[in-house]
């Protein structure tokens, strides 16, 4: 049995070889924050997999010491078996911020059970802004509470006009967090978790097509790491928007969802490729 609560829509006269396009959260581990792109997934086909990381909402436990990004991707295998235990479907797998970690230590540990990547956000080496950004985070944690700490969290997720102009929206995000927080261990934890991840100079070993999609506006994670991605990757494209910040899926829906249903649609195109007779 996976380890991990998992909601999954399908459209229509699916079948076991249709499509799975697997959404992974970021340091929430909700996969309710997919939301705006799992019905524009659905409509264009594909079988949507959104899931509650191990130790977050739905998905309650203990976390393994030290805890590891290894140890999430693992549970994304596990995952994948229990949804398609034949390997009979393309998976494309779309993950933010530590989800894209997960996905990118996915691609290196079971390169077959991937068709694609899709990195929103991510990055492949830690870097020192968003070192003093999670620094700052864990002293509000451990200094002031969990209120403090969620109610700072849309300050590194969103730009600063889209959370004065959606204040009543992003207070009920907070007062939910609040209510759904999975504990000062647990966060720390997976804090540690993607602090400690660098898999820099392997990013040559993943031989898979790759959308690394960054705003440049993003305070928490700098564009330039998903730069730097996707030139470490043999097979990738990078896709900047000027605006919308970390959670520029959330705060630019249309915009990203047309962008990512672009790329999902050139991996399901027959190989343009001939052979010389």
């Amino acid at each position: 049995m996976a380890l991990v609560h998992c909601d999954l829509q399908a459209p229509a006269g699916a079948r076991a070889e249709t499509p799975i396009v697997l959404l992974s959260s970021g340091l929430g581990g909700s996969a309710g924050f997919w939301r705006p792109q799992i019905a524009p997934l659905v409509a264009a086909g594909f079988r949507v997999a959104a899931y509650d990381h191990r130790g977050t909402g739905r998905s309650p436990g203990e976390l393994p010491a030290p805890y590891t990004i290894a140890h999430m991707a693992g549970d994304v295998r596990e995952l994948l078996d229990a949804i398609d235990p034949e390997h009979r479907a393309p998976c494309h797998f779309v993950g933010h911020a530590l989800g894209g970690l997960v996905g990118l230590q996915l691609a290196l540990d079971a390169p077959g059970r991937l068709a694609s990547l899709v990195l929103v956000n991510a990055w492949s080496q830690p870097n020192p802004h968003s070192a003093r950004c999670f620094d700052a985070r864990l002293a509000l944690l451990d200094a002031s509470g969990v209120r403090a700490y969620v109610e700072a969290q849309p300050i590194f997720l969103y730009p600063a006009a889209w959370c004065a102009a959606n204040a009543q929206r992003v207070q009920s995000e907070v007062e939910h967090a609040f209510a759904h927080f999975p504990g000062a261990a647990t966060m720390r934890a997976r804090i540690g978790a993607l602090r400690a991840f660098d898999v820099d100079a392997q990013l040559g070993r993943i031989d898979l097509p790759a959308l690394v999609m960054t705003a440049m506006d993003d305070t928490l994670v700098p564009w330039t790491c998903s730069q730097r991605l996707a030139e470490g990757l043999p097979h990738a494209e990078l896709d900047t928007m000027p605006h919308g910040g970390h959670a520029h899926s959330v705060t630019e829906p249309d915009a990203f969802n047309a962008r990512l249903l672009r790329f999902l649609a050139r991996q399901s195109q027959p190989s343009t490729d001939t052979v010389s007779a």
